[in-house]
């Protein structure tokens, strides 16, 4: 039976997100040119709470939109027959713009590799950085965060669970253990 750990109540993660927005303005030395597009799911809500806080603090509506990245994964053909397919929504030219793309959790750098894949059927950005709520480790492309929230070591057996009030209820980030006997 798995058991779980939390690593960010609803209170850290707020902070988490305040701190990961200040420093998206600093990466980019400012607001000029910024766009901050979501990974479908978690991502997307992650996206727009960063958002919000680039505004309160700056009084700057950054544009961001979400990157739906199920065709462009590697192991499609495993996903089944019809696999669900969300929105994408990149309303906005992305030439010379500073695009910060935002996940939930950085594992292999597969959803991470597709999304590049995507974002480059919608243009040519002047740069494109990566910002994560969670660096779980594990890699298996060569694929780093620019901005990371919370780097944790997980065994890669163990699940890290990342949940947004907008569509769990509740806000936290849980680490869901396998026992060795499972």
């Amino acid at each position: 039976m798995p058991s779980a750990t939390t690593i960010l109540d609803a209170r850290a993660m707020d902070r988490t997100l305040r701190r990961m927005a200040d420093e998206i303005v600093e990466l980019n030395d400012g607001t000029d040119n910024l766009i901050i597009v979501g990974i479908q799911r978690r991502g997307v809500q992650l996206a727009e709470r960063i958002a919000a806080t680039i505004k309160a603090r700056n009084d700057v509506d950054v544009p961001r939109g979400a990157l739906d990245i199920t065709l462009y994964r590697d192991d499609l053909q495993t996903v089944g027959p019809r696999p669900v397919v969300g929105a994408t929504k990149l309303p906005w030219d992305l030439e010379d713009r500073f695009v910060v793309i935002v996940d939930d959790v950085l594992y292999t750098g597969r959803t991470v590799r597709a999304a590049l894949d995507e974002l480059a059927d919608f243009g040519r950005p002047a740069r494109i950085a990566l910002a994560v709520l969670v660096d779980r480790g594990g890699r298996e492309l060569p694929i780093h965060a620019d901005v990371v929230g919370k780097r944790i070591d997980v065994a890669p057996r163990d699940r890290v669970d990342v949940l947004v009030e907008e569509l769990d209820g509740k806000d936290g980030v849980v680490i869901a253990r396998r026992d060795d006997d499972a």
